[in-house]
């Protein structure tokens, strides 16, 4: 008797615990809906390593578009009009994968400029290797080199580690390079 009291007591103070997290966490979270027609910007997956666009890391785009809102479908997708450069890419996106385009036509990124893959990661080219370098850490070394990388705003360089680069871009390893 004396443990059906107990447990009924920790049951009630958990359901108490539980209600005011959900009610601390309906006050803070927004509902994202659509109307057909609006103008939402689309995210894109920026990623690190030697796939580009823009800045670097943390400083990359994380939305193109705007897009406009053609239908809803279910209840949390939305399909979306995209310009014939985007074709190949699935048309309905969650919710959760759109913003709301705020500002006017006038911020529109011309869809020429970038270059997506099927995941919809940005990519820009590299050019070649332009420096080499050991990184010195406490027990270990880390040879790292300096890519220029073909960007819209012109050239950028970036410190990449050896090993990743030259897994996927060996033909920029001359064999005078590695001599």
């Amino acid at each position: 008797m004396i443990r059906l009291r107990r447990l009924s007591k920790i049951k009630n103070r958990l359901l108490t615990a539980r209600s005011c997290h959900k009610s601390y966490a309906d006050k803070r979270a927004k509902p994202l809906e659509f109307e057909v027609g609006d103008m939402v910007l689309l995210k894109v997956s920026p990623l690190k390593g030697v796939v580009r666009f823009g800045k670097q890391r943390k400083l990359n785009p994380h939305y193109i578009g705007p897009f406009k809102i053609l239908a809803r479908v279910g209840n949390v997708a939305y399909a979306l009009e995209f310009p014939k450069e985007l074709k190949g890419i699935h048309s309905t996106f969650h919710v959760s994968n759109l913003k709301k385009c705020l500002a006017k036509g006038d911020v529109i990124v011309p869809m020429d400029d970038i270059r997506l893959d099927y995941k919809l990661h940005m990519i820009e080219e590299h050019v070649e290797i332009v420096d080499k370098e050991v990184k010195r850490l406490k027990q270990s070394r880390i040879p790292i080199v300096k890519v220029r990388w073909n960007s819209q705003r012109g050239s950028e360089f970036t410190w990449e580690r050896e090993d990743q680069i030259k897994k996927k871009y060996p033909h920029l390893f001359t064999s005078k390079d590695e001599a």
